[in-house]
């Protein structure tokens, strides 16, 4: 379906499907199965300039808009949920915080090398005891003397956190602030003394997506390196958040999508009692369902994609448009490996990949409890 596509987004659509049909589709089952982030990809990503979506051209990016940022992430996430899901976090979230609040050195620094390619963000929130309340982070940053900064704590669930060339970490610089209102943004360099990945997390699904707990021991920054006002990072975050939680929807529609097209084929290829299983209606009704469902989560993250573009508000639709595509997603591929059959069941057949990677869009970027609280209180308010 085009939604509010114009030629720009429609031909970019269809590239970008010819693109990762050709070069992605066939590699990405070895990746998963190999649990290995495919790193031979990235300059091709580069060159097509999907590792700078969002990222003006003065900075070397492409300056396209959130629109096609879903587009890019959908297309992706029809083949290789791992692969949208590295795109989706390095232009959304380590490179966005950067293009959005950072200085004018920050960027001509970080975000040329993140859409060459030469360096991949990654973005440190979360921690082994906040998840859903990530504003309760015990990572610690102290300011010195000479106005540098020294970092101590430990993240997790951290994307790209080993393979990334830099890493915008939320640290808590005043404990006698409100939770919210005591957190600031760095951003820290891979090999800088004290930084590194303590451990490499055994995943259900994205298994090809490099997810790594972080450790911070002493790790000492200038000034230079600090992201935004003091005490003002989470306060940033919440905005980067809502983007993100956009581009999380697009990746379960991908997903999706991706399930339904496989149904759907083996559907008309598989043949029992004597005739192919799509000319039964219990199979019928599955595709119309997850079809109707798809449109649905489709429609509600391109609202919010053109809600983002056009300078209006749109937290509430992103959290719409995140907590019913993700669980819409997940139902698609379980249906799809049920039309499967038993053989869906196994890693002959693709769209078990897809209902393992589907389960991480209902937990990222704020569960749907999470996103059911937000929604209830813009219903209350």
């Amino acid at each position: 379906m085009n939604f509010h596509l114009d030629e720009s987004h429609r031909l970019l659509q269809k590239n970008l499907r010819e693109f990762f049909a050709r070069e992605i589709r066939p590699r990405a089952k070895d990746w998963d199965e190999q649990e290995r982030f495919p790193t031979e990809i990235i300059p091709r990503l580069a060159e097509l300039g999907l590792l700078g979506i969002r990222i003006p051209p003065e900075y070397g990016g492409a300056g396209m808009d959130t629109l096609a940022y879903c587009i890019v992430v959908e297309e992706a996430a029809r083949v290789d949920g791992s692969l949208a899901l590295t795109l989706a976090s390095h232009n959304g979230l380590g490179t966005a915080h950067i293009l959005s609040f950072g200085t004018e050195e920050q960027r001509r620094t970080y975000l040329t090398k993140a859409a060459s390619g030469e360096w991949l963000a990654a973005w440190a929130l979360t921690e082994p005891g906040s998840g859903s309340d990530a504003s309760d982070l015990r990572t610690s940053a102290t300011q010195r003397e000479d106005g540098s900064w020294v970092l101590h704590g430990t993240k997790t669930f951290i994307t790209q956190g080993s393979v990334g060339g830099f890493c915008v970490v939320l640290a808590r610089t005043d404990t006698t602030l409100p939770k919210r209102r005591g957190i600031t943004a760095f951003v820290v360099e891979h090999g800088t003394p004290g930084f590194y990945a303590s451990r490499h997390l055994k995943k259900l699904g994205m298994r090809s997506s490099d997810t790594v707990e972080l450790t911070f021991d002493g790790v000492t920054i200038p000034d230079s390196n600090r992201i935004g006002d003091v005490n003002a990072g989470f306060l940033d975050t919440l905005k980067i958040l809502d983007r993100g939680r956009v581009s999380i929807a697009a990746l379960a529609v991908g997903l999706g999508f991706g399930a339904l097209e496989m149904a759907v084929r083996y559907a008309k290829e598989r043949q029992q009692f004597g005739r192919p299983i799509a000319d039964f209606q219990a199979i019928q009704w599955m595709l119309a369902d997850s079809r109707v469902e798809l449109d649905a989560a489709l429609l509600l993250t391109r609202r919010a994609a053109v809600l983002s573009d056009s300078g209006k508000p749109y937290a509430k639709e992103a959290s719409m448009a995140k907590l019913y595509a993700s669980e819409a997603a997940s139902r698609v591929c379980n249906r799809a490996l049920q039309i499967h059959g038993g053989y869906g069941y196994t890693r002959e057949f693709e769209v078990e990949r897809h209902l393992r990677d589907a389960k991480l869009c209902e937990i990222g970027e704020g569960t749907s409890q999470v996103q059911r609280l937000i929604l209830a209180k813009h219903a209350l308010a």
